[in-house]
């Protein structure tokens, strides 16, 4: 459903934002390893989250990256799809076809379209803090 990148994505704000509530920032490294994604391509994703001020970055040995107090109140994972995915998740047809809509739906056009809007509103009501909690408290894991 999701690309690989905004998997990871979604994956390192939560981490990023579960050590901003103990006011702790996480280097590139342990970011990668404590999702599972390769550093390189973790870099690239992380770049891409700075760039959109969803988390931010701090050079030199106090640095890191952080999720700001203000903004753990806001940010949603709707905001980091769109950041890395844009919003194809909620325009594209079940099945692929390039003309799928009202006037000529594919098969499971009607069915996808209801899961679309269930999945964007499920997106768009997340917190991401909401989801570092859980991952801090061993409810829910980053890494298998």
């Amino acid at each position: 459903m999701f690309s690989k990148s905004c998997e990871y994505g979604i994956r390192s704000a939560i981490f990023i934002a579960g050590q901003s509530l103990q006011e702790r920032k996480v280097g590139l490294k342990e970011v990668a390893k404590t999702v599972g994604s390769p550093e390189a391509f973790t870099s690239k994703i992380l770049q891409q989250l700075c760039k959109k001020k969803i988390i931010q970055s701090e050079k030199g040995p106090t640095g890191g990256f952080s999720l700001e107090k203000t903004k753990l109140e806001k940010i949603n994972l709707s905001d980091i799809v769109a950041a890395i995915d844009g919003d194809d998740i909620y325009k594209g047809c079940g099945l692929g076809l390039k003309a799928c809509n009202e006037h000529k739906p594919c098969p499971v056009h009607h069915q996808f379209k209801t899961i679309r809007e269930e999945l964007k509103e499920m997106l768009e009501t997340t917190l991401v803090k909401d989801l570092a909690l859980g991952s801090q408290n061993g409810l829910t894991f980053l890494k298998r």
